[in-house]
């Protein structure tokens, strides 16, 4: 049996995890904060203006009120005083019978206004106290109410002191004659409601000011904030622009009339407009630096393939000679193995060259599943170490397209699967139809894709061995050709990978597609 723990003696462990908060929660609570929407300029500005008025005003506020407060204490003060002096020279008359000075019997005679208060103590005489109701009726005091008076009058002068029994608050003085001492009061709720409604009125004025403010500094900031609006607007849709590639027009300006140079919003939409012009600029000298350079590789490349292509055939031709030495033949074949690698370079590089341009393509039907057999089948005594499977719809699916240039697509796809995953990889090529697409996917089960390169997969000359080997890959050019001929046909490439599970997936539209020039690559 466990004895429950004494007050006095530590919390347990439990109790103080219970009591300190879960880093899981601290961390959400940070990252809300994070994420927290921020204010705009316009509430911010509206928020600064707003809060110094209002405290302005209120500061404004506190100070009438109390001013008025000490102008209606001083007013009761005197009243207090002269209500006094009357009831203290009332009681120097000798008109009650027996000489008795009864502080009822005072009120009784006099005329006081309602609220007022008196406790008279005769030198021969027992206390006694009454005030005048809100009906002018005289009502006496009870002794504790009396006491109260007395205790509360404190060193003489002027007091504020809060009476039991309904009566209320009441400001009091001393009075003191030759046969008595007496002490009179006047209530203080006239003063208290006085600056209560004050208060209320200033409120109220001090609401309505604010809110008519708040409308006309909402039209006089966001009427000023117009013309960075337009300036935020321009810049959105300049963003929102392929900038990175293709021949661009930057035709977006902020408008003439949002661009004064007087103002300090309107020399930022001059400032933005002056840029606009200074990128459009650069972007129509890159556009024909690129035109030149695409035309001087075709060039070039329809140039170099006659000196190759004489090159390999007298290279062929030579190693027919029978009267070669060893050392001849072994440089013969050489030069016909590098002129053949050469001319594919060559090639691939026209064809990249004449994609741009948008040349090269010659579309007809083409029958997916039966170009994805067609490849299987290439690939299989290419690769024999590695496993090549098919999965395909039940129907063939048929797009509109160049059957050639979709072929190379699929086989540097399985090329490049074959060529950078090691042996015992099983490669599976899909074709299926998804909404108005066809899909091509290349999965295997590789290691993947180093992630320093996954960003520049598809740039050209792009190699996932950085020793360029030659047992390793070709060119470089494989991935680079296969995304221009899909981008020509309206289509996407994209790749997913992760150790053990890699994806490159072909999208081409169902419908039949006109040719599409790809854009330049910077």
């Amino acid at each position: 049996m466990t004895s429950a723990p004494s007050a006095d003696s530590p919390p347990t462990v439990e109790a103080r995890a219970d009591a300190a908060p879960a880093p899981a929660d601290a961390a959400s609570d940070r990252s809300a904060r994070r994420h927290r929407r921020p204010w705009s300029l316009q509430t911010r500005l509206m928020a600064i203006v707003i809060g110094i008025v209002s405290l302005i005003l209120v500061t404004v506020a506190i100070a009438t009120s109390a001013a008025l407060g000490s102008v209606l204490e001083k007013n009761l003060d005197s009243r207090l005083e002269n209500a006094a002096q009357q009831a203290g020279r009332a009681l120097q008359i000798p008109q009650f019978p027996g000489g008795t000075r009864d502080a009822y019997d005072v009120l009784n005679e006099g005329r006081q206004e309602p609220g007022f208060l008196f406790i008279v103590q005769p030198i021969d005489g027992e206390v006694t106290g009454a005030y005048v109701g809100e009906d002018g009726e005289v009502v006496r005091m009870t002794g504790t109410q009396i006491e109260h008076v007395i205790d509360g009058i404190g060193q003489g002068g002027f007091t504020t002191i809060s009476l039991a029994g309904g009566i209320g608050d009441y400001r009091i003085v001393p009075v003191r004659g030759d046969s008595f001492v007496a002490i009179a009061g006047l209530p203080i709720s006239e003063v208290r409601s006085t600056i209560a409604a004050t208060l209320t009125t200033i409120a109220l004025v001090t609401a309505a000011g604010l809110l008519l403010l708040a409308a006309a500094i909402a039209l006089v900031i966001r009427a000023g904030l117009k013309p960075l609006r337009a300036v935020a607007d321009t810049a959105t849709r300049v963003a929102s622009l392929p900038l990175s590639k293709g021949a661009v027009s930057i035709t977006e300006r902020v408008p003439d009339d949002e661009t004064d140079e007087h103002t300090e919003i309107g020399r930022v939409g001059h400032a933005l407009n002056t840029l606009l012009d200074h990128v459009g600029e650069s972007l129509d000298a890159r556009q024909r630096n690129e035109e030149r350079m695409r035309r001087f590789v075709a060039d070039a490349s329809h140039e170099l393939r006659t000196p190759l292509a004489s090159i390999r055939g007298y290279s062929e031709l030579s190693l027919r000679d029978p009267t070669l030495s060893e050392t001849t033949e072994s440089s013969l074949e050489r030069i016909q193995a590098q002129s053949i690698r050469m001319t594919g370079l060559v090639e691939n590089l026209l064809l990249l060259a004449r994609l741009d341009e948008g040349q090269e393509l010659v579309y007809g039907t083409v029958d997916l599943s039966r170009l994805a057999i067609e490849a299987i089948a290439d690939a299989t005594p290419a690769g024999p170490d590695h496993g090549w499977e098919l999965d395909l719809d039940e129907e063939p699916v048929v797009i509109t397209g160049d059957g050639a240039r979709l072929h190379q697509v699929v086989g540097n796809l399985l090329a490049n699967a074959r060529a950078h995953t090691p042996a015992g990889t099983n490669v599976t090529l899909s074709v299926a139809r998804e909404k108005a697409d066809a899909v091509l996917r290349v999965h295997d089960d590789g290691p993947g894709i180093d992630p320093a390169i996954a960003d520049e997969l598809f740039e050209r000359f792009s190699r996932a061995d950085r020793s360029r080997a030659r047992k390793t890959g070709g060119t470089g050019l494989g991935l680079s050709i296969a995304q221009a001929i899909v981008t020509a046909h309206g289509g996407s490439l994209s790749v997913h990978s992760a150790p053990g599970s890699t994806t490159f997936e072909v999208r081409l539209p169902l419908a039949p597609a006109a040719p599409t020039a790809p854009a330049a690559r910077q």
